[in-house]
């Protein structure tokens, strides 16, 4: 049933994602939270999404802005390692609260708590009207790569700030693309690096253990897959329900993830 839902889910939202340049890590992370520990639910789909997004600029790379590339991924991946590196603080934190909600335990501890705030916060960009309409200025650009790099590394919600920072900048559908998937790239390389360095120091070893790599692998694959799919079918779909799907289980998983319950 596990295959089954990463599949799914790993699908589904990289099939909406391809134009939306958000969506496959705040929807598969939630159900990698599922059946890992959160911090490395964070770790495993920022896998799933790197190489999503070396096979996305395998097919849409050539389309990328490179100025906007050098202005927005520069401070972007140095983000990355600081958010990253604050995953791996908060990830040692003990309890919070823990409470017996019917004959379930649920235990909130500090990453859940900022986890789940995070989710409900991005949630609100894609559930509000007049945040989803949040567009930024090219004089933004430094900016909006430092916030979405951190949130990047520490959460993996980097899509919908970059997207919102770079969709107004007069830039083609392509070109929007395919600079999405380059720097969606470098940030996920730079905060994978960071997530094993820091594991690494603190476990002596691997966070993601052997019998787990089957269900991220197949999270990569069926992301290849959505890629092809929402490349070809993606135009049929408007933005407004990519932006509401992704805010619902945002919402949801938030308000769990954050009380404990997963």
């Amino acid at each position: 049933m596990q295959f089954i839902l990463v599949a799914f889910a790993s699908l589904l939202a990289s099939a909406l994602t391809l134009y939306s340049g958000f969506g496959l890590g705040t929807l598969l992370l939630p159900v990698f939270a599922l059946f890992f520990p959160v911090n490395v639910a964070v770790a495993a789909t920022a896998i799933v999404h790197g190489a999503n997004n070396i096979f996305k600029i395998a097919v849409v790379g050539q389309h990328a802005d490179r100025a906007l590339v050098l202005r927005f991924g520069l401070p972007a991946i140095m983000a990355a390692f600081l958010g990253a590196a604050a995953l791996g603080y908060v990830s040692n934190l003990g309890e919070v609260l823990r409470y017996t909600l019917g004959s379930r335990i649920a235990v909130i501890t500090p990453v859940k708590l900022i986890m789940g705030i995070l989710m409900l916060v991005f949630a609100l960009f894609e559930l509000l009207p007049r945040l989803r309409a949040l567009g930024f200025e090219r004089k933004y650009l430094f900016l909006g790569g430092v916030l979405s790099g951190f949130f990047g590394g520490f959460s993996g919600h980097q899509g919908a700030l970059r997207s919102a920072f770079l969709a107004k900048v007069g830039v083609s559908t392509e070109a929007f693309v395919g600079t999405n998937a380059v720097i969606g790239f470098l940030v996920d390389m730079a905060r994978i690096v960071t997530y094993a360095a820091t594991f690494i120091l603190a476990r002596a070893g691997s966070p993601i253990a052997p019998d787990q790599w089957p269900l991220i692998v197949t999270g990569i694959l069926s992301a290849f897959a959505g890629v092809m799919i929402g490349r070809r079918f993606l135009h049929q779909i408007t933005m407004k329900t990519v932006q509401t799907l992704t805010g619902i289980l945002l919402l949801g998983i938030g308000v769990a993830l954050g009380a404990g319950i997963i």
